[in-house]
């Protein structure tokens, strides 16, 4: 999602909150919670879960490893809830011509560095450049180089962007930037 004009383009960036991060923590969550159950209710030797019966899982050993997966399921779980409920990754990319400043912002972890805030020049702007790697693991990602600073990503890479909209978004952003496109 964007909005431009004519001096201004700001791009929102998307965060945690996606409908496959809320499928992988709740799925997470049952999994683990389901393996915790077995593995407390052969300890206990009472029936938790109505599948399995506790006699037929000793505690020694498979009920100890079936709690310690379900403990670390939860740890996981839990880590995935935090970030979604964080939002972290999301924010903005905002190019402000007529001030000639680039600001980028990124919610991070909660803590000091919680707001991830940069600020350049415009002029310091070298290139806009595009990585593609095609492949099992494909890979596909926007990148703004600055003069003396190396590059940073503008999109997640995560994302799943063909490579004509990587192309599409990257022409119409240094159309916008005046500068040159570079493609590795």
């Amino acid at each position: 999602m964007s909005w431009r004009s004519e001096s201004l383009w700001i791009e929102f960036i998307t965060g945690s909150r996606k409908t496959s991060n809320f499928c992988w923590a709740f799925i997470l969550f049952l999994g683990s919670l389901g393996f915790l159950l077995v593995g407390t209710s052969s300890y206990l030797g009472k029936n938790f879960i109505s599948l399995v019966a506790s006699q037929e899982i000793l505690f020694f050993p498979q009920g100890i490893v079936m709690s310690f997966y379900g403990i670390a399921g939860l740890f996981i779980s839990c880590y995935l809830w935090c970030t979604i409920l964080w939002n972290v990754g999301s924010g903005y990319d905002l190019f402000d011509r007529k001030e000639g400043i680039v600001r980028i912002f990124r919610w991070g972890f909660p803590g000091k560095s919680r707001r991830i805030f940069l600020r350049f020049l415009m002029k310091d702007i070298q290139s806009i450049r595009i990585e593609v790697k095609e492949g099992v693991s494909a890979r596909r990602v926007l990148y703004m180089e600055i003069r003396g600073q190396g590059a940073i990503p503008l999109i997640r890479t995560d994302e799943n962007f063909t490579t004509r909209e990587i192309e599409q978004k990257a022409a119409e952003l240094a159309y916008f930037l005046r500068v040159p496109i570079e493609v590795f």
